[in-house]
């Protein structure tokens, strides 16, 4: 097969919260009638993502195109979980027209995009471009900043932050990975501050990599889907801050730490948000997501939270067979105080 007929991969990428679900149901809309396969990779064991999308109702986002890596980062489970999805997509009557990757907020994108050299894959797959995204909203306000210089000196100056953070570096390492960024929720910030975090961002790019400014996600398939970088030939100027410092590629992700929290329903809405907001702020919750069982809704609701902020709405009804109870994944830096979050959330405190 000629590289002008291989199968188009594209791997988004990004901080936590920074958009990657939205933009991928926006990618799923607008399909124009390309078969698109996504694959999913989740921080957690409840498929929150992957659930999300599948609620979408349209032609387009078909069960049987989705497929959820739940044994942690891409990059860590490349032979035992990556390369047999991608062999049994491309052993498929079906094949997909293109390929979407969503990788979990906490990977690094290079060990993944190296893996489309593996012998099984590099004939028949190549990877369009690696599109990363970024949160303007938390970059113009200091979080998940680039400059992790910035980011340390203000840590530093606030004794009740975790000083020993990776979370700059991590994120210079998708920009440096990137064939495309698009700086998204970027009506949630005025001009000024938004200029400001565009120019930082150039600091990172390679040479040649696309700056788009977008909101919810929203940007023409054409360009989204029409990088043709060959991303995985050009892996040298592409090598995390890890693989510079020490001349390999495996990693850990020690520094972060995340479980799962089932509960029963709850009587109302607006306390149930309530009190994540405030545990969240107390024990300084980097991303919660999941889903929130209501007494008398017939449909679930479906939380993303990104530090304090938090969005709520109603996604699908449930299913019948569905047990109807409160699912919920936290992620932090390591060590979250698992037991004093899970007491703080079945109590039901509130914040003060």
């Amino acid at each position: 097969m000629t590289a002008s007929r291989k199968i188009p991969a594209t791997v988004i990428t990004g901080f936590l919260g920074a958009g990657k679900t939205t933009l991928i149901r926006h990618v799923i809309n607008h399909a124009a009638g390309k078969r698109i396969a996504l694959i999913i990779n989740e921080f957690g064991d409840v498929g929150v993502d992957a659930d999300i999308l599948k609620g979408c109702g349209d032609e387009a986002c078909a069960e049987a195109d989705m497929v959820e890596l739940a044994n942690g980062c891409i990059c860590c489970t490349v032979a035992e979980d990556f390369i047999p999805t991608i062999t049994a997509l491309l052993e498929r009557e079906d094949r997909p027209d293109h390929i979407v990757i969503e990788t979990s907020g906490l990977a690094l994108p290079q060990p993944l995009v190296r893996a489309f050299n593996w012998p099984e894959i590099s004939a028949e797959v190549t990877v369009d471009g690696v599109i990363t995204v970024a949160d303007a909203a938390a970059l113009a306000d200091g979080r998940f900043a680039g400059d992790e210089a910035a980011v340390d000196a203000q840590r530093q100056a606030d004794e009740m932050l975790d000083h020993d953070t990776p979370l700059g570096e991590l994120f210079e390492d998708q920009l440096i990975c990137a064939d495309m960024v698009l700086l998204n929720k970027t009506d949630l910030v005025d001009e000024d501050r938004l200029n400001a975090v565009e120019a930082d961002l150039k600091t990172h790019l390679r040479d040649g990599v696309t700056l788009v400014r977008t909101s919810k996600g929203v940007i023409d398939m054409a360009a989204l889907l029409g990088v043709e970088a060959g991303s995985e030939a050009d892996m040298e100027t592409r090598a995390s801050h890890h693989e510079r410092e020490h001349g390999h590629h495996d990693h850990d992700h020690d520094d972060f730490d995340s479980f799962t929290l089932r509960l029963p329903a709850e009587a109302d809405r607006e306390a149930a948000v309530a009190r994540l907001t405030d545990v969240i702020k107390r024990f300084d919750i980097l991303r919660l997501k999941g889903f929130i069982a209501l007494e008398g809704a017939g449909a679930r609701l479906a939380v993303q939270a990104v530090g304090p902020r938090i969005e709520a709405y109603f996604d699908r009804p449930w299913a019948a067979d569905e047990t109807r109870e409160t699912s919920l994944v936290v992620i932090g830096q390591s060590p979250l105080d698992r037991a004093a979050i899970s007491e703080a959330l079945r109590l039901g405190e509130l914040a003060a």
